[in-house]
């Protein structure tokens, strides 16, 4: 039986997001056909192969295992290990030729995350976090800023018209004009940008667990820290907020005014 050792499993886990990553790359650019799921999200043969890869990986090395994935669902559930996968997030950035989509892995060991890693393999940018082991990034430490104060700060979010559906958008624009810059560098790309220091600040109203898996982990083991909008630390919650911790307790104050 294959080693179950947090190090193994991290290792592990960096090796899936590497091969599905390198597995998109052949895609990318390229002239492909966009399907749309019954959710109206869209869906590319890069999603579905790099899915099956990783797949076929995890059933290989631990067929005990659960896995669950955006594309094809769950096997195996309730063992004590769950992989979870997001073999694209960021698929209309990857169908519109844009570098910011990235390759998601996490793992749950008794329902509690303690392996992400993120693969922006277009970018060149690669992330893998394992509970109490910190964040590596591109092989060097990786660490939230040191900004103390939310009008220095760096707001991120997806897009801003998700707001209002969610009931978000007074929350949101509170942030807007307590922060001192705000983008749209969102998706997966947003929450790395705050655990290697580069924003102070990122949100999305609506999450899917495969969203969260890999980047809970990243955020915390990089100094951060990783919630839903009522300041639970969850990656079944379906939203998010990541900072640099120093300004956690700000956000959520102004987002619940």
């Amino acid at each position: 039986m294959a080693s179950e050792n947090l190090y193994d499993l991290r290792d592990f886990a960096a090796e899936l997001a590497w091969q599905a990553g390198k597995l998109t790359l052949r895609y990318f650019q390229t002239a492909i056909t966009t399907d749309f799921k019954a959710d109206e999200s869209p869906v590319t043969i890069a999603d579905r192969e790099a899915e099956r890869l990783m797949r076929q990986m995890i059933e290989a090395r631990y067929p005990h295992h659960s896995i669950l994935g955006e594309e094809e669902g769950e096997t195996r559930s309730g063992a004590s290990h769950r992989w979870i996968l997001d073999p694209i997030d960021g698929t209309r950035t990857f169908v519109r030729g844009v570098p910011l989509y990235a390759v998601l892995v996490g793992l749950e060991q008794e329902g509690t995350s303690v392996v992400g890693a993120v693969n922006i393999p277009a970018m060149g940018d690669f992330l893998i976090a394992a509970q109490g082991e910190g964040c590596l990034w591109n092989g060097r430490r990786a660490q939230v800023s040191q900004v103390s104060t939310l009008s220095e700060g760096l707001l991120l979010s997806t897009d801003t018209e998700s707001m209002a559906p969610f009931n978000r958008e007074a929350p949101y624009r509170r942030l807007v004009a307590a922060t001192k810059m705000q983008r749209t560098w969102g998706d997966a790309y947003g929450y790395v940008l705050v655990a290697t220091g580069r924003a102070e600040v990122m949100l999305d109203p609506a999450m899917s667990v495969w969203d969260c898996a890999a980047l809970l982990p990243v955020v915390q083991e990089a100094g951060g820290t990783f919630t839903d909008w009522h300041g639970t630390p969850s990656i079944h919650n379906e939203e998010a907020i990541a900072t640099n911790g120093l300004l956690h307790e700000e956000v959520l104050r102004l987002v619940a005014e």
